[in-house]
């Protein structure tokens, strides 16, 4: 029994080591975004702390100080003139951020969401180079089911799903994941080298609850370098379209709260990932972490760049207001919808919380 309890807390604490590591990398890299867009456009960086609460340790290093906090909920890039951040005796400089031109200081809020994709983009390489990618080939057709109906065969590649091209596997699973409505599926599919068309119509499966096109798809290709490229880009457009389509399905209902993950609920995932993958070793380990730290970094840029209150995308919103306008906002008007913004997402952040909790003990 006590071996047993020793090997759960030793999976358990590598587990939290492993999310920790892939919060920093992917926080990390959105607030670097903005350190390095605002060092070379000469604005003055305060602070650049990652997680949120009491300083653990913080160090100088020039005119800036760099910190580490104690939860791992965040981060920030603090500028002079930002926030109420003054230089010496309350005076702000020239390089203060409000004394920037606006489309500097446009490149600079947009320059964290930016490195949120080009990380992810570099995450993408990774994992395309080591495992190849999973192509959208028919493996399974499921006899007397939708597909064989519109008479597709093992061994089709499908091309495209309603005229939308596709390039890989999970495309089509996603597709069939989220078509909640079972609406007609046209297909473009290739077969000894002739492209053909056909329609499946899908079937309701009652038990789980949603509609199955009778196809099983999973083919693999193996990337030579400049496929490398091509499938990196092909995979961060895909994991771009399921964050949308899963915000989309959450603010329609279709997933329920139990389907919402704070960081708790990550280290659940990131354990989940390492108990299953370290019986193939440690590289299989890093993979399936780099995997998590992608769809992680990318939603991090998009939910960034959501035109909300407090986040980078309400901040870009207030600049172009003011490019249209040719004048700035009243920062203290500016100030109390971004403070209101912030509220919402501290009430929101406890929500998540208590939702991560609660699921342990259902």
């Amino acid at each position: 029994m006590n071996l047993l309890m020793q090997a759960g807390g030793h999976r358990v604490a590598v587990s939290i080591l492993l999310f920790i590591i892939i919060f920093l990398v992917v926080v990390i890299s959105h607030e670097l975004g903005h350190f390095i867009i605002a060092k070379k456009n000469n604005i003055r960086v305060v602070e650049f702390f990652v997680g949120m609460g009491p300083t653990l340790f913080s160090f100088y290093k020039g005119e800036t100080k760099y910190s580490l906090k104690l939860f791992p909920i965040g981060g920030a890039c603090l500028f002079e003139g930002e926030d109420g951040l003054e230089a010496e005796k309350g005076v702000m400089s020239e390089r203060a951020f409000p004394n920037a031109p606006v489309w500097t200081r446009f490149a600079t809020v947009f320059g964290g969401p930016l490195f949120n994709f080009l990380t992810a983009y570099v995450m993408a390489m990774i994992l395309v180079a080591a495992c190849g990618i999973t192509t959208p080939q028919v493996l399974v057709v499921n006899e007397n089911g939708p597909g064989q109906e519109a008479g597709l065969m093992e061994g089709d590649m499908i091309t495209g799903i309603n005229g939308k091209r596709i390039h890989m596997g999970g495309e089509v699973t996603l597709f069939s994941q989220t078509n909640t409505e079972g609406k007609r599926v046209n297909i473009t599919f290739q077969r000894d080298g002739e492209e053909k068309t056909t329609v499946i119509n899908p079937v309701y499966d009652e038990a789980d609850g949603r509609y199955y096109m009778g196809i099983a798809v999973g083919g693999y290709l193996k990337c030579n370098v400049l496929q490398t490229f091509e499938y990196a880009a092909y995979t961060m457009k895909f994991y771009v379209e399921t964050t949308f389509k899963s915000l989309g399905m959450l603010v329609t209902g279709q997933l329920s709260r139990d389907d919402v993950s704070g960081p708790i609920g990550i280290v659940k995932v990131v354990d989940d990932a390492y108990d299953s993958a370290k019986a193939y070793g440690a590289l299989d380990v890093i993979l399936n972490m780099v995997n998590i730290a992608l769809l992680l970094s990318v939603n991090l840029g998009i939910m960034n760049l959501l035109p909300l209150p407090a986040l980078d995308g309400g901040r870009l919103v207030f600049l172009l207001v003011e490019a249209i306008r040719g004048k700035p906002i009243p920062p203290e008007k500016e100030g109390m919808v971004h403070l209101a913004g912030m509220m919402a997402l501290m009430v929101l952040m406890v929500l998540v919380f208590f939702n991560d909790i609660t699921k342990f003990f259902r």
